[in-house]
This record gives structure tokens, C-alpha cells and sequence, in this order.
């Protein structure tokens, strides 16, 4: 399955009568291949950030690209269109329930399945986005997240 998503650029205002619109900045596209789903249930859900503060959770949505897609045990293909140069981290969780967030046993242990890009270590908690970012230059990127579960 493979799903499209775009950023949508922000209306520029027009500086005065007949002034030409600024030239648009479209960015490049990241395409993300997920492997390893355990089934077809619920969603994939994807973020990618540039804000260390605000990984792997992705709450802060003015730092985000956002992306969810019905889940495939054959896996999931996704782009972020419109991504700027810069360092940026990807977290991914396979909601099977379709509830909007990460289920836990007794609030530590995740119950679905989760993925980061650069395959970064989970320990004893989330991967630090120093682990899991990776550059984004002038030209499309492609990757590949494993999705791994605990349970």
C-alpha cells in the first residue's frame, strides 16, 4: 500500500497590487517503507520532527510532517512532500486499536508496535532524537523502519 502525503506550503500575502507571489521553497520528499508489521489492524502512525523537545511524543503539531495510514502486515510506503533541509527524527506506532495513542501494561511497557528512524536502540525508554535523526539535504531521501514490538 503505498499512501501520499503532502505539507501544504502557507499562504504568502500579497505585498501590494500586482507584486509578484514570492517564489515558492517546495522542499523534497522523504518516502518511508515500514516492514515488519504483525498484522493488518488499525493504523500506522507517523511523525517526523526537527524539535528534540518534542520527540518521540510529536504533540507540538507547528513542528511536525504527520502522516497515518490503515496498517498492512505486507508493510506501508509513505512520503512527507515539502521537507526542508535540516535534522529530523522519525517515530512510528502501530495503533492497532485506532485510539490515538500508545497503549501500555502498567503504564511502562507498550502494548503496540513502535519504529524510529536509523533504527535507534530502545532501552530502558524511548531512543534520544540525537539516535534516531538523521540530514535532510536538497534531495529526496528514502528509508526503511523495522517496526518492532515487546509484547
Amino acid at each position: 500500500m503505498k499512501a501520499r502525503f503532502a505539507v501544504l506550503p502557507l499562504c504568502a500575502l500579497a505585498l501590494g497590487a500586482g507584486a509578484p507571489p514570492p517564489a515558492k521553497d517546495t522542499g523534497v520528499r522523504v518516502t518511508v517503507k515500514v516492514t515488519d508489521l504483525r498484522n493488518d489492524k488499525g493504523l500506522l502512525r507517523a511523525c517526523m520532527t526537527t524539535a528534540q523537545s518534542d520527540f518521540p511524543d510529536c504533540k507540538d503539531t507547528a513542528s511536525i510532517h504527520a502522516a497515518s495510514v490503515n496498517a498492512r502486515e505486507s508493510g506501508v510506503t509513505f512520503t512527507f512532500d515539502g521537507v526542508k533541509p535540516g535534522r529530523y527524527a522519525i517515530a512510528l506506532l502501530h495503533d492497532e486499536n485506532s485510539n490515538g495513542k500508545a497503549d501500555r501494561v502498567l503504564g511502562m511497557m507498550p502494548k503496540e508496535g513502535f519504529g524510529f528512524s536509523r533504527d535507534a536502540p530502545v532501552r530502558m525508554g524511548p531512543p534520544k532524537f540525537r539516535d534516531a535523526a538523521f540530514d535532510m539535504g536538497t534531495s529526496d531521501r528514502e528509508l526503511t523502519i523495522k517496526m518492532r514490538y515487546l509484547l
